[in-house]
């Protein structure tokens, strides 16, 4: 018996090993064994060559870019404005930066001159008002027991010249219209290491506002009396050379609760000197300032 698997006639056309190499060494495509073009090889490396050169482009405007300092941004030098547009410092009192600054030297002497001791003359009480420098208490003069009002203004909030000036001005301009009947009278001004004290008549009818806001109207007549001692505040000081620039019915006190009370105008802290022909700015109170005034 005879293997018919076996011998060389099986070996060769269509055997074994060669359907095995053909099932493993697959045939390539003709179009594989073909080598490229010269014309080909030059576009490839052309384009190699570009994309290379591209790249390094990128890189060194990458570089410039990094290396180039950025632009300053410039900010314009201007004051903060609130939510209508007006200047904000303006709209709350602040005053500026670039004010001077004052000296425990300047602040050792405000009034200028040694003054008493205004807590060995007068007793402190409570607290009738209160303002932007200063608070105002109910005193009684030791020595006697007469009523008065003291006007106590700390030297801690006194941060400028400008400062140190309004109030060494409010004094002499109270000086300056003692004994007009409708001014509230200043009795003295003292000084000590933490405050500056302006002794004024005591006037217990209260502000005009509260009053307007007690009776909720006042007749034509009564009203026109009012606002003729009013207008006459005004023409006194100006006839002195005085501007108030505070004028509203806050600052108009009645010396007793009497219905026909004097009237007295208080409040000197804005005041200033003035010579004609020669302009300030106006300063209120803004809510009873018009509304083409306020720039």
């Amino acid at each position: 018996m005879g293997n018919a698997c076996a011998g060389p006639s099986n070996l060769g056309g269509n055997g074994f090993f060669q359907s095995v190499t053909q099932a493993v060494w697959r045939q390539r495509p003709p179009n594989q064994d073909q080598l490229p073009a010269a014309n080909e090889d030059n576009s490839n490396k052309g384009s190699d060559e570009s994309n290379k050169s591209k790249g390094s482009d990128d890189c060194q405007d990458s570089a410039a870019t990094e290396n180039t300092a950025p632009e300053p941004v410039k900010i314009p030098n201007a004051e903060p404005m609130n939510k209508e547009g007006n200047n904000a410092n303006k709209a709350s009192g602040q005053k500026p930066n670039n004010l001077k600054r004052l000296t425990s030297t300047e602040l050792e002497s405000v009034l200028g001159r040694k003054t008493g001791n205004m807590k060995e003359l007068y007793s402190l009480g409570r607290k009738l008002g209160q303002g932007q420098f200063g608070t105002t208490f109910f005193c009684v003069e030791k020595s006697t027991g007469k009523e008065f009002a003291c006007k106590s203004i700390a030297k801690r909030k006194l941060t400028s010249t400008d400062d140190l000036e309004d109030v060494r001005r409010e004094v002499h301009i109270m000086h300056h219209l003692a004994g007009h009947p409708n001014v509230i009278q200043i009795i003295g001004a003292y000084e000590d290491a933490v405050a500056i004290y302006l002794v004024m008549e005591f006037c217990a009818g209260g502000e005009l506002f509260d009053r307007i806001i007690q009776r909720g109207h006042y007749t034509e007549r009564k009203a026109a009396a009012l606002a003729r001692v009013m207008v006459g505040v005004v023409q006194a000081c100006h006839s002195l050379g005085v501007m108030h620039r505070d004028l509203k019915p806050e600052n108009f006190l009645f010396i007793n609760k009497d219905e026909d009370a004097p009237l007295k105008a208080i409040d000197f802290g804005l005041s200033m000197f003035f010579k004609p022909g020669i302009t300030h700015v106006v300063t209120s109170s803004f809510s009873f300032i018009l509304d083409s005034l306020v720039v």
